[in-house]
């Protein structure tokens, strides 16, 4: 993918846009912007109220997507849910990268819906790897 600035996006090139979302922007190594419209794969419930994970996946990969590391990975985060999320919504994630301490990047998510009401927010604490975390060395 390559963003309007021109950027391409080197990780996580395999995710779904269906559960995890679409990137619309991304300045590679500073910020994205990603977005997801919640489908009925998503409810927990006949009332359409969608599970947690996917506001949390949205953002998890907004995240990875600022980062733009081939082996970028998930150390930790420290989110909250804000509002319930409804099927037919359309989220929109907006990361940014707000520290760098060598391999670690700290990222700071907000995840809207479309009545621009912020329904998650949290931080991101990744790692940059040198390979594959499937790989041996690591």
């Amino acid at each position: 993918m390559t963003s309007p600035e021109g950027d391409n996006q080197k990780t996580h090139l395999s995710a779904s846009v269906e559960f995890v979302g679409k990137v619309e922007r991304m300045e590679s190594g500073k910020n994205s912007r990603v977005s997801l419209t919640v489908n009925p794969k998503m409810a927990v419930d006949e009332k359409g109220l969608a599970h947690g994970g996917f506001a949390f996946g949205l953002a998890d990969y907004a995240a990875m997507v600022a980062v733009n590391d081939p082996y970028v990975v998930l150390l930790s985060s420290q989110v909250r849910f804000l509002k319930p999320v409804i099927v037919g919504e359309r989220l929109v994630a907006q990361a940014e990268i707000t520290e760098t301490d060598g391999k670690k990047r700290k990222v700071w998510c907000e995840v809207f819906n479309q009545e621009r009401q912020k329904v998650f927010e949290g931080e991101f604490l990744c790692l940059v790897l040198t390979q594959h975390i499937l790989d041996k060395k690591n």
